[in-house]
């Protein structure tokens, strides 16, 4: 325990033939073979170990697997970093640490879909801005792990306040094409590698609409208008092709990204607002030879939930930010209600310093909305929206994601129903390690940022 709390107080927190050929969601088969090619091969590869932990019964809780499950008065265990059995008070909790958890909630680690954590980080300075490289509409070659800073103390805040226990880091939308994202478990590290969710494949973010055109059609560059960005797209992608078919390529950095993309070991996350763009997007994607694996932020989602289902892409949603700019004028509070109806796949997800540790208060504003309008979605329907359908955009599913036998024991329990805004996480389980417990200051942990400066008298 000790060796834990010092480092926390330390720490801080094959190959494409032709544009038509299809390609298909990375299944967890996939991505664990990915996994072990690039583990050991490629640069900055995760380093990341668990923190110890000791075997823990959690009992009495209401539990969400989410996976749309509940049980009322379950047990969870947990050993060697990972979920045991998942169950009723019938399971044996001999040789573990048994925990009372009595009129309170259990629910997997919350997953954050979209954050700029640790690239724009906490003070908000330009010193700090590293998220955006707006220097070219296509920067494929970029990662946002470059520009983690893993002492950014928002890190420790969405563990402890939003029971956030693995995020994926996004490079801004300032591009068409914004570069590499990294998935991480929310630890503290030393290192950004230290924080690398071993065995997550790398995400690509695009972005489409006002964004790419206004950043360079006001600096009297392409694209300036909708239909320069998909020229610039599309010309992007042709020529990633011919670089994917070549036998001995030059090597070049961004054509790697997007033959990763077209070989379908990199996941593309696309930020989107209109549907019409979406279902463009959708179209060039199977021209090329990629797939979609979620639109973020996709504010009129709503309109082509049947779409979204048929083409498999998750959408990732605020609860209720809408009318800010004209492209996300036509934004609804029963966005995500009305997808779920459609049987479409739902996430929702922070973009933000402040809502990353308030997503399942996001979740339970549009579950209230979607009720509003008739639509009653259960609890442990939406606890899946911040969890399971998260990890499943994200290429992690089959890791963690949801209270299963075998799974990483990413795990929260709240002190109280946690779709209710006076809830909070009570303690934060990762791979088994208790890593927060508001009922322990030792448990609390805090980045180097934050630790403060001695005063001019306390310098020796």
């Amino acid at each position: 325990m000790a060796a834990l709390c010092g480092a926390v107080a330390l720490a801080g927190c094959t190959t494409t033939g032709s544009a038509n050929a299809g390609a298909s969601r990375a299944d967890g088969d996939r991505a664990e073979g990915y996994a072990a090619k690039t583990e050991a091969e490629a640069p900055f590869a995760s380093t990341y170990a668990p923190y110890p932990g000791i075997p823990t019964a959690l009992v009495g809780a209401v539990v969400y697997d989410g996976a749309g499950g509940r049980i009322e008065n379950g047990t969870v265990l947990l050993r060697d970093g990972k979920v045991v059995a998942v169950g009723d008070a019938s399971l044996p909790t001999e040789g573990y640490r048994v925990i009372d958890a009595g009129g309170k909630y259990v629910t997997p680690g919350i997953i954050d879909i979209h954050s700029h954590l640790g690239d724009y980080p906490s003070p908000s300075v330009d010193a700090h801005s590293d998220g955006n490289e707006a220097t070219s509409p296509t920067t494929p070659d970029v990662w946002a792990e470059h520009s983690v800073w893993p002492q950014d103390p928002g890190f420790s805040r969405a563990l402890a306040n939003g029971g956030v226990t693995a995020l994926q880091i996004l490079p801004g939308s300032a591009n068409l094409m914004g570069g590499r994202t990294v998935t991480l478990k929310n630890v503290p590290a030393r290192t950004v590698q230290g924080m690398k969710f071993p065995g997550a494949p790398h995400g690509f973010k695009m972005a489409c609409g006002e964004n790419p055109k206004r950043v360079y059609g006001g600096r009297g560059r392409k694209p300036s208008t909708r239909m320069g960005n998909f020229a610039v797209n599309r010309q992007t992608w042709l020529e990633a092709i011919d670089y994917a078919n070549s036998e001995e390529p030059k090597r070049d950095l961004a054509k790697e990204t997007l033959k990763g993309v077209l070989d379908g070991e990199i996941l593309v996350h696309n930020h989107c607002y209109r549907a019409d763009e979406m279902a463009l997007v959708m179209d060039m994607a199977k021209e090329m030879g990629y797939r979609v694996t979620a639109f973020h932020h996709a504010v009129e989602a709503y309109k082509i939930g049947d779409l979204l289902r048929e083409n498999d892409v998750c959408s990732a949603i605020w609860a209720d930010w809408y009318g800010f700019k004209m492209e996300a004028y036509d934004g609804i509070l029963e966005n995500a209600a009305l997808l779920q109806n459609e049987g479409a796949c739902v996430v929702i997800h922070s973009d933000d310093q402040d809502d990353i540790q308030r997503l399942n208060q996001e979740a339970a504003k549009a579950q209230a909305a979607g009720r509003r309008m008739g639509m009653d979605i259960s609890d442990a329907t939406v606890i899946g929206w911040i969890t399971l359908n998260a990890a499943k955009a994200m290429g992690i599913a089959d890791m963690t994601g949801s209270l299963e036998a075998g799974k990483m024991a990413d795990v929260v329990l709240w002190n109280g129903d946690p779709l209710s805004v006076y809830s909070r996480p009570e303690k934060v389980w990762v791979d088994g390690a208790l890593l927060f417990d508001a009922i322990d200051p030792k448990r609390r942990p805090v980045s180097d940022f934050e630790l403060g400066q001695p005063g001019e008298g306390d310098v020796k």
